[in-house]
C-alpha cells in the first residue's frame, strides 16, 4: 500500500508554488533522516491499520472515534481474542504485509512513536489532532500504564576493551578485515558512536592534519541524535584507532565521498556507503568469528561498552560525555552506576 507523502506542511493561499514547494523541501532538510525513515515507516502502517479496519483512507484531521480505535487495538495482546474480532483480523492482515510481527501488545514505546508521528503529520498540515482530545489523552495514559514493561537493554551486552579485542583479533589482512577494524574502533574509542553517525562520515569529514606529528585524528559529525548541523563538537581519535582509520583510507582508496563502504566477495571496495543495518551485520559477523554468540551483543554495544569501560577505568563521567555526546547526565549515569554498585564495598559484607 503506497502512504500519502508524510512531509508536507499545509498549504497556505498566501504562498506561490514555488514557496510552497521551498516550504516542504526546507521541513525535509530540518528534520533528521532518522526521523523522516520513522515518519515514513509509521505512516505506511498507520495508514495500511486503516484500510485492514475500515476499509477507508486516512483523512485529514483524523476523528477521535479512529484515534481510539488505534488505541484499544495496540494496548493488548489479541492472541487471547476470538478469531472474528475486527481488531484481530486487522492485525492478522497487517502481520501478513509484514507491517506486524505479531499478535502480542505492542511495546509502548512503539505505540507512542507511531501515535508522535501521527500528530506530527496533523502539525505539518496545521490542523488539531484527536490525539490531544480529552478521552483520547486518558485512554492513551491507560493504555501506556496497562502495557507498562521494564525496558529492554539495546545491546545485551556491552562491548568492554576486552570483548572488543576479541573483535579485533577477527580482522587480520583483507581490505574488509581493514575496514572493519577501523570501523569498529572508531565507532568505540571516539565515544560510542550511532550506527547512522558511523555510515553518516564521509572522508573530508577527517582531518588527517596532525596525524603524522601526534598520531591524533580529528573528526567532524554533520550531526547527532542530540545535537544540530553546525553544533557538534570535533571528536578526536587516538593511538590505535586513528592508525586503523588512516590504514583502512590507504587501502580502500577513499579520496573523497563516504568513509565506510561496502566490500565485495572479491575483496573490492565500492564507492557507495554503508547502511545502519550494514553496521549491525558487521559486529553480528565478527562476534560469530570471535566465538561469542550472535546476539551477545548489539551495535549500540560499542556506546554503552565505552561508557561501561570509562567507568571501570575511573574516567570522570563528565570527560566520557565530551566524547559520547549523551546530552542527560542521568542517562550516562546509568553505565556508572551498574559499574559502582559492583564494586561497591558493601556487596561483599557476607564474604
Amino acid at each position: 500500500m503506497t502512504a500519502p507523502a508524510p512531509y508536507l506542511p499545509a498549504p497556505s493561499p498566501a504562498l506561490s508554488q514555488t514557496d510552497q514547494d521551498a516550504l516542504t523541501d526546507l521541513y525535509v532538510r530540518g528534520t533528521p533522516a532518522n526521523t523522516l525513515r520513522a515518519y515514513e515507516r509509521d505512516l505506511i502502517y498507520v495508514t495500511a491499520w486503516k484500510h485492514a479496519r475500515f476499509g477507508a483512507a486516512l483523512t485529514w484531521p483524523e476523528s477521535e472515534a479512529i484515534a481510539l480505535a488505534f488505541l484499544l487495538d495496540h494496548a493488548r495482546d489479541l492472541s487471547n481474542v476470538p478469531e472474528e474480532n475486527i481488531a484481530r483480523q486487522t492485525a492478522e492482515a497487517l502481520i501478513a504485509q509484514g507491517l506486524r510481527k505479531s499478535l502480542a501488545c505492542p511495546a509502548p514505546s512503539t505505540l507512542d512513536r507511531r501515535i508522535a508521528s501521527w500528530l506530527a503529520f496533523h502539525r505539518m498540515k496545521n490542523l488539531a489532532s484527536p490525539f490531544d482530545a480529552s478521552q483520547v489523552k486518558q485512554a492513551r495514559s491507560k493504555a501506556r500504564r496497562a502495557a507498562s514493561r521494564p525496558p529492554a537493554p539495546k545491546s545485551q551486552h556491552p562491548i568492554t576493551r576486552d570483548v572488543l579485542e576479541q573483535l579485533l583479533a577477527t580482522c587480520r589482512g583483507s581490505r574488509r578485515d581493514c575496514r572493519d577494524r577501523a570501523l569498529l574502533m572508531l565507532g568505540w574509542a571516539s565515544g560510542g558512536r550511532r550506527r547512522s553517525e558511523i555510515t553518516g562520515l564521509r572522508r573530508e569529514d577527517v582531518s588527517l592534519k596532525e596525524f603524522d606529528k601526534s598520531g591524533v585524528l580529528w573528526l567532524s559529525l554533520l550531526q547527532t541524535k542530540t545535537t544540530q548541523k553546525g553544533e557538534t563538537p570535533r571528536l578526536v581519535l587516538k593511538s590505535r584507532a586513528a592508525q586503523a582509520l588512516v590504514h583502512w583510507i590507504e587501502v580502500g582508496e577513499i579520496h573523497d565521498g563516504p568513509l565506510f563502504r561496502p566490500v565485495s566477495k572479491a575483496d573490492n571496495v565500492l564507492k557507495r556507503r554503508l547502511s545502519p543495518d550494514a553496521i549491525y551485520q558487521i559486529v553480528k559477523h565478527r562476534l560469530n568469528l570471535a566465538g561469542l554468540p550472535a546476539d551477545f551483543a548489539s551495535p549500540h554495544g560499542l556506546r554503552s561498552g565505552f561508557l561501561t569501560q570509562a567507568a571501570l577505568d575511573g574516567a570522570p563521567i563528565q570527560a566520557a560525555m565530551r566524547l559520547s555526546l549523551h546530552r542527560s547526565l542521568a542517562q550516562a549515569q546509568k553505565y556508572y552506576d551498574d559499574v559502582d554498585i559492583a564494586e561497591n564495598p558493601a556487596t561483599d559484607l557476607l564474604g
